[in-house]
């Protein structure tokens, strides 16, 4: 992170640590206002999630801008461009999608400027991007606060100025948004992605100045305290005036040329509302509400190679909230390998069983397992193919004392890391375990490992020391060098193609084996993230998964 500001010190200069740590404060202040945001979400549909959908798509930025900062010393370019691209792949729902625009757009005049009139030329570029990818901008939303703050700051000036008047400038226009858009005033909340756009801003603030904005503040429309606006009553999902609107939501990522996104742009504007499409250099992110979601992905098809696709039903969205509660007390028991996975599918939720190099756990530990959940549903991760029986009969065994056990045969900690990242105790449990079951069944796994002695493979024979490269089980790459070899796993294994990929790394690796990896996949496959674990002790020295 950048260094503390002293009393009455300024930046003249956003440098790639300034940008880092507004990266972080933003995500915090979207942290802490996440619920009140989502409270007041009323438009384009009353779903109660862009509090949320913003947290995510900078908690995507964050994470870029860190994995560049662990890889190397990027300067302000590299570091913009990081933060605008981790937006982009990680953008959800509309007002997200937005925002990853505005970022995209000011990271573009902030590559070649880092001072106070750079920084109004790019809350220019930002607001003007924004409202280029919007198919029918409507005022009062966050394309208003954030072409106010574009305005507020014209002329330029020093970066604290520049900052506090875009920031003071967004925060009237969103007192003003009521007054705007019937459906806000209606409600009597200001706009939900504004909102978010003002915290945004006023991370920044506090980054190259020292100075956390006052929350407590009255905008001078003085319509309310921005920090204090009353939640909205449940309403059902649906558009802006009540009216009968899209049932889904779909958003994917597209992999397109030019011309063919604005043929796609067409289409899609002709299917539904709401349509942001966003990005550029041949990867874009797209946003539709349409009530028919497979003729949304169809245009995609034709367009270019959609991806990541997400499609939301926002009745059954609506239901789920409704139905919180109500349902019987779920849990999950995983089998990992060493002491990090271990402490990270604990913090998840899971109740954990460590399995040690040459000691599988035994059927009686699992079914202990299964008992300390204390729970009367229970997902059963066994992460591992040799598990799979003695899995199978602690699952019967705890079904005979009431406990309802779904068993979904995980070959490999990465999978089972897929599986738990989708988990919603939420849902109904049968929809829960085949969520779970898909995630598990669309990750590829692999494990580096060293060879004990020689030995034959499928690969070839192999030596005491040798680094072998198993794919799905089976030796498919033999080296000298951990590193290499990993990399060479890595690219076969998304020569098939891929989305994310997963590092799980123990404590005994080379230092930099993760960051080395994580840069490869970053320079060689445009679309594909990259996230880490640290296992600790007592687990192989690399696993990998791929979705």
């Amino acid at each position: 992170m950048s260094r503390a500001l002293q009393p009455d010190e300024e930046l003249v200069e956003l440098d790639a640590e300034a940008v880092r740590t507004w990266c972080a404060r933003a995500l915090d202040a979207l942290g802490r206002e996440r619920e009140e945001i989502d409270a007041i979400n009323v438009y384009p549909v009353a779903d109660g999630d862009t509090g949320t959908n913003l947290y995510l798509t900078a908690e995507a930025a964050h994470e870029a801008v860190e994995a560049v900062f662990a890889a190397s010393s990027p300067d302000t370019a590299e570091t913009v461009r990081a933060m605008a691209h981790g937006a982009l792949l990680g953008a959800r729902g509309n007002s997200g999608t937005i925002l990853a625009q505005l970022l995209r757009g000011m990271a573009a005049v902030l590559a070649e400027g880092r001072d106070g009139d750079h920084l109004a030329r790019a809350l220019a570029e930002a607001a003007a991007a924004a409202r280029q990818a919007v198919a029918h901008p409507v005022e009062g939303t966050v394309l208003t606060v954030a072409t106010a703050a574009a305005d507020g700051c014209a002329g330029g000036g020093t970066l604290a100025d520049v900052a506090a008047r875009a920031h003071a400038a967004a925060r009237t226009a969103l007192a003003a948004t009521p007054g705007q858009l019937d459906v806000l005033g209606r409600a009597g909340v200001v706009d939900a992605g504004g909102r978010g756009l003002v915290a945004v801003l006023g991370a920044l603030v506090e980054t190259v100045s020292g100075r956390a904005p006052d929350r407590t503040e009255t905008a001078k429309r003085g319509v309310r305290l921005l920090g204090d606006v009353r939640p909205v009553p449940a309403a059902p999902a649906g558009p802006c005036e009540g009216e009968a609107g899209p049932a889904y939501e779909v958003i994917y990522l597209l992999e397109a040329e030019d011309a063919a996104v604005d043929l796609l742009r067409a289409r899609l504007d002709a299917l539904g509302d709401s349509l942001v499409v966003v990005g550029g250099d041949g990867l874009w992110n797209v946003h539709v509400h349409v009530d028919d979601a497979g003729a949304a992905v169809e245009a995609g098809v034709e367009a270019g190679r959609p991806h990541r696709i997400r499609i939301t039903h926002f009745a059954a969205d609506a239901a789920a909230v409704t139905a919180r509660g109500e349902r019987a007390q779920r849990a999950v028991v995983a089998v990992v390998p060493g002491e990090g996975l271990a402490g990270l599918c604990a913090e998840a939720g899971a109740t954990t069983v460590r399995s040690r190099p040459g000691e599988p756990p035994a059927g009686d530990e699992l079914v202990e397992a299964i008992r300390r959940a204390h729970a009367r549903e229970v997902v059963l991760l066994p992460n591992d193919t040799d598990l799979r029986q003695t899995a199978a009969a602690a699952a019967e065994r705890a079904r005979a004392e009431g406990i309802r056990v779904a068993l979904i045969p995980t070959r490999a900690a990465v999978q089972g890391i897929a599986a738990l990242a989708v988990h919603e105790p939420d849902r109904r449990f049968d929809e829960d375990v085949v969520a779970m079951t898909a995630a598990a069944g669309a990750t590829r796994y692999a494990e580096l490992a060293v060879a004990e002695h020689q030995s034959f493979t499928s690969a070839g024979v192999c030596q005491a020391g040798d680094i072998l490269g198993l794919i799905e089980g089976d030796v498919a790459v033999i080296g000298k060098d951990l590193t290499e070899t990993a990399r060479t796993v890595l690219d076969r294994m998304l020569s098939a193609g891929g989305e994310l990929v997963t590092l799980v790394v123990a404590d005994d690796t080379p230092p930099g084996l993760a960051s080395d990896l994580e840069r490869h996949v970053r320079r060689g496959y445009l679309a594909v993230d990259t996230t880490t674990y640290h296992a600790g002790a007592g687990a192989p020295p690399l696993l990998i998964g791929v979705e």
